[in-house]
């Protein structure tokens, strides 16, 4: 199930989310510090998918992490993605599902609902960078009518991998009988792109800002 920052509480999601971010992004993992100054930044906006039932509402086979965490009386933080908006833009900040929930629709659970709220919010367009290697996280957004507007060259270091920027528009259009904003439902998108980090221009979290990987 998706819950807010608020709704999942503060001092969790942090504690949270710098486990995910350790698993994930190993030794360029944003400290505790950087997590708590992230989600306290002004414009931010995060979700967190927690156990207790299938992100898209169809119920699935529980592995055995997610049997134990039913049974906790703390609920398991599966995943997060969350995203800045500084009144025109949403920017993708960070995305990221554990690994042992990987590839069972998280990321696009949580995907959709920050495209709800950039929508509610007022945002003319979603943007993000991507890792051009990285194709399941990059189908995901496709899927969703991200498409690509731009290449930052060797973006991602040490390894020198170039990002690929692409853009949502939020404004709703309409083009014949049908709006130009697609769905991942439409499209068909497969589960993937369960981790990637957007980038920090605001230079929070300094030299991690260099620091974007993905699987």
């Amino acid at each position: 199930m998706i819950r807010g920052l608020d709704e999942l509480g503060r001092e969790r999601a942090i504690a949270a989310m710098r486990a995910l971010e350790v698993e994930l992004f190993g030794n360029h993992a944003w400290s505790e510090a950087s997590v708590r100054q992230e989600l306290t930044a002004p414009g931010r906006v995060y979700v967190f998918d927690v156990a207790g039932g299938s992100p898209d509402g169809v119920k699935a086979p529980l592995s055995p992490a997610e049997i134990s965490a039913e049974a906790s009386p703390a609920p398991t933080v599966r995943g997060f993605a969350g995203y800045w908006y500084d009144g025109e833009d949403a920017e993708i900040m960070d995305v990221g599902v554990g690994r042992a929930y990987q590839r069972r629709g998280i990321a696009k659970a949580l995907m959709g609902e920050l495209i709800a709220r950039a929508k509610n919010q007022g945002a003319r367009r979603m943007l993000l960078e991507v890792s051009v290697v990285n194709e399941p996280a990059i189908a995901l957004y496709r899927g969703f009518g991200f498409e690509r507007i731009g290449l930052r060259k060797r973006y991602y270091q040490p390894e020198g991998i170039d990002a690929y920027v692409m853009a949502l528009d939020l404004e709703p259009r309409v083009v014949g009988f049908q709006s130009a904003v697609g769905t991942a439902a439409d499209a068909g998108v497969i589960d993937g792109g369960d981790v990637n980090r957007g980038s920090n221009h605001d230079g929070e979290h300094g030299d991690d800002k260099e620091q974007e990987r993905q699987s």
